[in-house]
């Protein structure tokens, strides 16, 4: 079985693409609705959120663990592979291989959460890959929260992405990474923003596709993810919102499993 968490409702974006990729794989998710967003929290709040997160997947028998949450993998990757001996996958890594793979111009752009943009850790790993490219970030706490409540194509989600877009278009990105994984669900529209030149990095596809390449070099790849194609979701918080944006993301209605904090 395939354990995924995340702050709230952005880690099904990777749900979505897994399931697109292995279709018979047993998937659990959990989704910390009544604590998101984790941008806004500190290094050891994150880390002891995502301690009970794990702990929680593997209860209930994940055998392998994504943390689908840009913000949780900057913080405590190393810390859950150190206390669990299951693979761990985060998201920032597939995105940058991507991003350094794409680039022509050698200028990527980032957006994410305080907490992401803050860490430092797109740019430490784009440049341990290539020195020359220059990075340039700027943390967007807004989408979050207008994400999990809904606003995804409102006057006012577009002028908030406009404002965090212009200073990484001004200074001619050709490559953006949306460094969280709610951000997909806004992947058109900041498509539109950021203009046809730019291409879009979309971390739930990136780390998809490197959990598919490790279960398919892995010769108990089915043992790892299950076979039944069960789904199992559960959250902190139940709320309309996160009902009625899970099936649109998910294309299918989401049954939700309230799970005590």
């Amino acid at each position: 079985m395939i354990g995924i968490f995340d702050s709230g409702i952005g880690g099904l974006t990777t749900v979505k693409a897994i399931t697109d990729r292995l279709p018979h794989a047993d998937i659990l998710y959990f989704g910390d609705t009544a604590r998101t967003p984790y941008g806004s929290k500190s290094a050891d709040t994150i880390r002891s959120y995502s301690v009970e997160n794990g702990d929680f997947l593997i209860k209930k028998g994940a055998k392998i663990i994504i943390i689908a949450c840009n913000t949780a993998s900057s913080a405590a990757t190393d810390l859950l592979r150190q206390r669990y001996d299951i693979p761990v996958f985060e998201v920032i890594t597939p995105a940058v291989e991507l991003a350094v793979k794409t680039t022509l111009n050698k200028k990527i752009g980032i957006i994410g959460t305080r907490a992401t943009i803050s860490s430092g850790i797109y740019e430490k790993n784009i440049n341990f890959l290539d020195p020359e490219i220059k990075v340039l970030s700027n943390a967007s706490p807004l989408l979050v929260p207008l994400i999990e409540e809904g606003f995804l194509d409102t006057p006012e989600t577009k002028r908030i992405l406009k404002k965090y877009l212009i200073p990484l278009k001004t200074r001619q990105i050709d490559t953006l990474i949306l460094g969280c994984t709610h951000y997909p669900i806004l992947k058109d529209l900041i498509a539109a923003k950021a203009g046809k030149r730019v291409k879009i990095i979309d971390s739930s596809t990136a780390i998809a596709q490197s959990v598919v390449n490790f279960i398919g070099s892995h010769e108990n790849g089915d043992i790892l993810t299950g076979t039944s194609g069960r789904r199992d979701f559960y959250v902190s918080d139940i709320t309309p919102q996160f009902g009625n944006l899970a099936k649109n993301i998910l294309k299918s209605t989401v049954n939700l499993t309230h799970r005590e904090l």
